[in-house]
């Protein structure tokens, strides 16, 4: 049975996924585990362990578990070092929906900063307790509750931008021109001001 990937983000300190490797040495066939660590140079090599990589079922796994872990060293999900070296600093700002429902669903898995900005961010609109939120990613309740309090600024300067750029363009009346155009509003001469 050839085992595929799930959509399910897999939880912390999983390495189940280890057991479906298309690299992991079997008793029929032995993969050379040297072989993912070539040298830059050793074009040879680096085609024959991303030839094995573009069979692995896990492949996708592999990856994500070398960014998370900081992992920039050998041929990971198949991708060499300096091929991952621009997904290794993008990594904090991944935004996967699937890992953050995860975690609101009570699992553990590893989270970037902006999952856990996510996280804080729909734990807050669900208002879902501070303790929750604290055992969800491991924080102190003071800590998510300052999350809390910071989500909280964060929506409400949003809305106020919001509210700045539409009536951007609407033109605010003067007090002489709101006085003439609401018809409750008595003028007395002195608003009228003298002929000449």
């Amino acid at each position: 049975m050839h085992h595929t990937e799930n959509q399910t983000p897999r939880t912390l300190g999983d390495l189940t996924w280890h057991d479906h490797a298309t690299c992991r040495p079997t008793n029929r066939d032995q993969a050379d585990p040297d072989m993912f660590f070539p040298e830059p140079d050793e074009m040879d090599r680096i085609r024959a362990a991303k030839a094995l990589c573009s069979e692995c079922p896990v492949r996708n796994t592999c990856l994500d578990a070398a960014l998370e872990n900081g992992d920039n060293v050998g041929i990971r999900g198949g991708m060499t070092e300096e091929e991952r070296a621009s997904l290794h600093s993008k990594f904090q700002r991944r935004l996967n929906y699937a890992r953050v429902n995860a975690v609101l669903a009570g699992h553990d898995v590893h989270l970037t900063h902006a999952e856990r900005h996510a996280v804080v961010r729909a734990a807050y609109l669900d208002s879902v307790p501070a303790e929750e939120l604290a055992r969800m990613l491991k924080i102190t309740k003071e800590h998510a509750q300052k999350r809390y309090r910071k989500t909280r600024r964060e929506i409400r300067d949003r809305a106020i931008d919001q509210e700045k750029e539409a009536n951007k363009g609407k033109k605010k009346p003067t007090s002489q021109t709101s006085a003439l155009k609401d018809p409750r509003t008595k003028t007395s001469r002195d608003d009228l001001g003298t002929a000449a």
